[in-house]
């Protein structure tokens, strides 16, 4: 059960952590382009990536944490029997 809790964590954030992974290689690939050395330029495309990522990949999400939440209680209710 602890596997596929922790597999469930890592579809479930994998999308988001992803996005924002991909999001701060291009903004670090443009900083050192252009040699802008802000440090606040990286966080803000990141969160809007994120929340983007949340919203499109929020429905999928919630119904993978559903699922394994059925499945956990299902067991749980085999084990108290």
């Amino acid at each position: 059960m602890g596997r596929e809790a922790l597999i469930t964590v890592l579809l479930v954030a994998g999308p988001m952590i992803g996005l924002g992974l991909l999001v701060g290689l291009v903004i670090s690939i443009f900083q050192a382009t252009t040699q802008i050395q802000e440090q606040t330029l990286t966080f803000v495309p990141k969160i809007v990536a994120v929340l983007v990522a949340g919203v499109v990949f929020g429905p999928w999400m919630l119904r993978t944490m559903i699922e394994f939440s059925e499945r956990l209680l299902s067991r749980a209710h085999e084990f108290i029997r």
